[in-house]
């Protein structure tokens, strides 16, 4: 079985992310695990951090098809789905397709636009299709949203109803680097600036076989009573309702990818502890406290 390994085109997709968003290797491949399981992104933090680099560089090694949406609060439905023209000539309204008929979205500072419009998501990132103008649209098989998201404190947020957060199946962060590598920063040795001169590194012909390989890992009976165990405690926490079987499936499919990233070919309770924060965290409450909820499970579980 292919792995990080011993898969020269993967190392080279990861080998070419660390050059550009230094220090970073931990963010990059549970990103890079996401995307394997066929799951959307969230990715929160404070402006500046690297979250638009991070989402165009993984669309220009991987080939992807990349749209970008700025959310604000006058954004509307159809500014991402699309609208309908009518076509004088023709005497005919014509669909003209937003930018969610895209390979990879990044829906950025998704919480800046209004409830209304962070909808128009909901059905694209669960079923990969549109419904617009009464007809269902479908979106391409490499459909991957990654969204940003600024702390909730700040000035003209607005919250991400638990519908929209479940859809996405991890949450991660990219936080402030070290000092050894902001000083490699200043220096010019990554950044926004070096992603012109890139190429595709891979193609979806790749990244279809690589997300093949990752469903074949195996996973044993103990382990599948590790994740119910997990998922349980989770719907034991009286301020939260708990994670949704669609987290659970997330959280199987997500700890394949990971093993399958480490070069192995069944799932170890590792690979669970390891994607587990972010899958659990943004569904057990806001910031802080849905990743202490999150910690505290993991702590209290048993492993089998």
């Amino acid at each position: 079985m292919p792995s990080l390994r011993d898969d020269p085109l993967l190392r080279a997709v990861f080998e070419q992310a660390d050059d550009i968003i230094l220090g970073k290797s931990r963010p990059l491949r549970l990103a890079m695990t996401c995307l394997l399981s066929r799951g959307h992104l969230l990715i929160e933090d404070l402006p500046g951090m690297g979250k638009t680099t991070l989402a165009h560089l993984l669309a220009t090694l991987l080939g992807l098809d990349y749209q970008r949406i700025q959310f604000t609060s006058d954004l509307l439905p159809a500014d991402v789905v699309g609208v309908s023209v009518y076509d004088r000539n023709t005497e005919q309204f014509h669909f003209h397709p937003g930018p969610i008929f895209s390979e990879l979205l990044l829906a950025d500072e998704i919480n800046r636009a209004t409830p209304k419009t962070q909808s128009a998501l909901l059905e694209a990132m669960e079923e990969r299709q549109v419904t617009a103008e009464g007809k269902t649209r479908p979106l391409p098989a490499a459909f991957f949203v990654i969204a940003t998201q600024n702390p909730a404190h700040q000035v003209g947020t607005f919250p991400l109803p638990e519908s929209q957060l479940d859809r996405f199946l991890m949450r991660i962060s990219l936080g402030y680097p070290d000092e050894a590598t902001e000083r490699k920063l200043l220096q010019g040795q990554g950044g926004r600036a070096r992603l012109a001169g890139l190429k595709p590194v891979a193609g979806q012909t790749d990244l279809e076989r690589w997300k093949e390989a990752c469903q074949q890992v195996f996973v044993s009976a103990a382990l599948l009573d590790y994740a119910q165990a997990l998922l349980g405690a989770s719907r034991e926490i009286n301020e939260t309702p708990g994670l949704s079987p669609r987290a659970g499936l997330g959280l199987l499919t997500s700890a394949k990818a990971w093993a399958w990233l480490r070069g192995r070919e069944q799932v170890l309770p590792e690979d669970i502890q390891a994607v587990w924060p972010s899958i659990a965290g943004h569904r057990l409450g806001a910031g802080a406290e849905g990743d202490a909820h999150a910690a505290q499970i993991l702590h209290s579980v048993a492993i089998p």
